[in-house]
């Protein structure tokens, strides 16, 4: 699977449990970050804001001295976005499930299997 915008497993993604208004720009969301979240901006996360309809989506990174933003605007269907603790107001999600969001893949359907885990194996012969 080719990879959306270079997302890497090492970098922790937010996804903002509440609906966004998408005329939102750099700073009004990196205030979201800071009050509502109690989150660093400029610590290197990804963090991700959905619209009520589920239809716009954006990312906003603070990286080597400035803000990126993402916005993607679907022209048909909708984001489906994982289930969520409702007394939480962010949830840490993988780079793979971001993608799946992004690529329309149904979240359901997605099923991972076991894989070797080198780590494992040691404590297994020891």
């Amino acid at each position: 699977m080719s990879s959306i915008l270079g997302l890497v497993p090492s970098r922790k993604y937010h996804l903002y449990r509440k609906e966004t208004d998408m005329r939102k720009s750099f700073d009004s969301l990196a205030g979201i970050i800071t009050n509502e979240l109690g989150k660093e901006v400029a610590e290197g996360e990804v963090f991700i804001f959905v619209n009520r309809a589920r239809t716009h989506l954006k990312l906003l990174l603070y990286e080597q001295g400035g803000f990126s933003l993402f916005y993607r605007r679907l022209s048909k269907g909708t984001f489906e976005l994982p289930a969520f603790d409702h007394d939480c107001r962010s949830m840490a999600i993988s780079s793979d499930v971001l993608e799946f969001i992004l690529k329309g893949i149904t979240l359901k359907s997605v099923k991972y299997r076991v894989r070797h885990d080198p780590g494992q194996m040691a404590v297994a012969y020891n």
